[in-house]
């Protein structure tokens, strides 16, 4: 019904063209005309225009069906960013493009050409820089309705930079939870700088469809929250990139934003702590933190450890300290799940941990000592 409708009214338009094509061609006074020869100009303009319409209608009724399906496609994979932005850009190219028409409309019919093709290429210059430069264009008006918010933020990342003790947080170290027991012992001093690009990749991680990865993201997002409730901490979410590629990965962005405000990086990442090194960035791993303040154990030392699994090797048994340092027992798989005093006999540091190798220890007679927890005593196994 709506497309017959359509094809009526387009058949009537293009009779009317038709029609008012006649009536100009007849009126400019070429040739000597009576009235009854302009009507029939007239008549036979409206008959053309008819003609056409009936035989263009049905081809034009389709090549716009199949050109608004191609432009809802295109709209439908393309961001609500670029949308609107693209939207203003053309409006703002549009209204200038209309102010000059002003200029142009003293030169006729070729002033009118040349005004068109200016509105077509400022809409066009509109449209295009405007979904090219959108980032910066928000970023500006944020920061211009953010002013106050801004100049605090950048004091406090000022006095920072001059105390010269500014650190960056990254995504991992965020997610991994230690930095917030770090910072609560007192032995992290200064401000803590999250930039926004971090901030944005936690929230993405939190709205994974991957359960794990949700989880992750979602606890460092608590772990954010909770340190900036801690009066005693001084978080500051850092959004000023200028100058810094938003297409780059975000630990390039770290390396060169650590660059720019003289800072260091504090991460659990072994790879992003070779590229901060590599590029002159000092880094502060957690995990080589975790290793230096493990306690110290020599080879002789005795030990007092429960045996939980068994080990690769024939025999070896696997004990763990408090700490998480794994001790491989030689001989200790026949003491699985009993708590014996062993022996150091050598320490192995790796890139991910110490690991330490130890003996039962035995006494005089060959025994292995054995704490049984049961009666809090020590006694001796044959």
């Amino acid at each position: 019904m709506v497309r017959k409708l359509v094809f009526i009214i387009m058949v009537v338009l293009f009779s009317a063209a038709g029609g008012y094509l006649g009536w100009y061609l007849s009126d400019l006074g070429l040739w000597p005309l009576t009235d009854t020869m302009k009507f029939g100009i007239i008549g036979l303009g409206a008959l053309v225009g008819l003609v056409l319409g009936i035989l263009l209608t049905p081809w034009l009724i389709r090549f716009s069906l199949w050109l608004t399906a191609l432009l809802e496609q295109m709209l439908s994979k393309t961001p609500v960013q670029d949308l609107v932005m693209g939207s203003v850009g053309l409006i703002v190219g549009l209204i200038i493009a209309n102010l000059l028409g002003s200029v142009f409309a003293f030169m006729g019919i070729p002033g009118k050409i040349i005004w068109i093709a200016v509105t077509l290429l400022l809409g066009y210059l509109g449209l295009a820089i405007s979904v090219k430069k959108r980032e910066e264009i928000m970023s500006f008006f944020s920061n211009i309705s953010r002013l106050g918010g801004s100049k605090e933020k950048e004091k406090t990342v000022s006095e920072a930079k001059q105390t010269g003790i500014q650190k960056i947080l990254d995504t991992s170290v965020i997610i991994d939870g230690r930095i917030a027991d770090l910072s609560a012992s007192g032995f992290v001093e200064g401000a803590l700088v999250v930039p926004g690009f971090v901030l944005e990749e936690l929230r993405h991680i939190a709205d994974s469809s991957d359960l794990l990865k949700r989880n992750r993201g979602r606890r460092g997002l608590d772990i954010l929250n909770n340190l900036r409730k801690d009066t005693s901490v001084k978080v500051v979410i850092y959004d000023n990139t200028k100058g810094i590629d938003d297409s780059l990965e975000v630990d390039t962005k770290l390396v060169k934003l650590a660059q720019k405000l003289g800072a260091k990086i504090v991460t659990n990442d072994f790879n992003l702590n070779k590229v901060a090194e590599l590029h002159g960035v000092k880094v502060l791993n957690i995990n080589e933190l975790a290793n230096a303040v493990k306690p110290v154990v020599l080879p002789g030392e005795e030990m007092l450890v429960q045996v939980v699994k068994e080990g690769k090797e024939s025999g070896q048994g696997i004990a763990y300290l408090d700490d998480g340092t794994m001790i491989v027992v030689d001989g200790g798989k026949r003491y699985m799940h009993q708590t014996i005093t062993v022996l150091v006999t050598s320490v192995l540091q790796t890139a991910a941990g110490r690991m330490i190798f130890a003996k039962p220890k035995t006494d005089r007679r060959g025994d292995v000592q054995q704490e049984t927890h049961d009666f809090g005593e020590v006694k001796m196994l044959v």
